[in-house]
């Protein structure tokens, strides 16, 4: 019965210790096995380095390496293949963390924002401004919420400055008895 463990880190390649797979003369393609054995455990050191997970670094580099296979008549030609698969286990890590950053922005959007309600005085003007007529609610939101003027509103709206004006005008004074009212009532709760 024989025993196989997986290589450690540490330790050197079965078969060889050679940091490059050696190439009798350049028209000699090179072994894949040999480039397997001498650059994996390289390559896995420096993804996990990039990564911070080794498991995902192993998956990365073996993910490279079956690239390079798929591809090897051409990669084996290459002046250095490992620097081809390097390229390509850093791209996929890369790839990879992009696609985590894009997943992880995604979740976040779709997470429930919990904001605090309204406040009294939020409550009050909302409740105070539902009682006021239509066109003198919308003068009163047009000019004090979103900053129009009194002759845009009026061009807006298709009336005279005038009638703006006096919209306006009603508007408020509603307004002020609205919250007047409204804060005399919770005054005297409060007490």
């Amino acid at each position: 019965m024989t025993v196989t463990r997986e290589p450690r880190l540490g330790e050197p390649p079965p078969g060889g210790t050679a940091d490059r797979p050696e190439r009798p003369d350049r028209g000699e393609a090179i072994d894949f096995d040999g480039l397997y054995h001498a650059h994996f455990r390289s390559l896995t050191l420096q993804l996990a380095a990039y990564c911070g997970d080794l498991s995902q670094a192993q998956d990365l580099v073996q993910e490279a390496f079956c690239r390079a296979f798929a591809r090897w008549s051409r990669v084996s030609r290459y002046d250095d293949p490992v620097a081809w698969v390097r390229r390509v286990a850093w791209n996929l890590a890369t790839s990879r963390w992009r696609r985590l950053r894009t997943a992880q922005s995604w979740l976040h959007r779709q997470r429930e924002e919990h904001v605090p309600g309204p406040g009294p005085d939020r409550v009050a003007l909302t409740a105070a401004l539902a009682h006021l007529p239509a066109v003198q609610r919308r003068a009163v939101v047009l000019h004090y919420l979103a900053d129009l003027t009194v002759l845009q509103i009026a061009d807006q709206e298709g009336v005279p400055e005038g009638t703006v004006k006096s919209w306006l005008h009603r508007g408020r004074a509603a307004l002020a008895a609205q919250l007047t009212t409204t804060n005399e009532v919770n005054h005297h709760d409060r007490a």
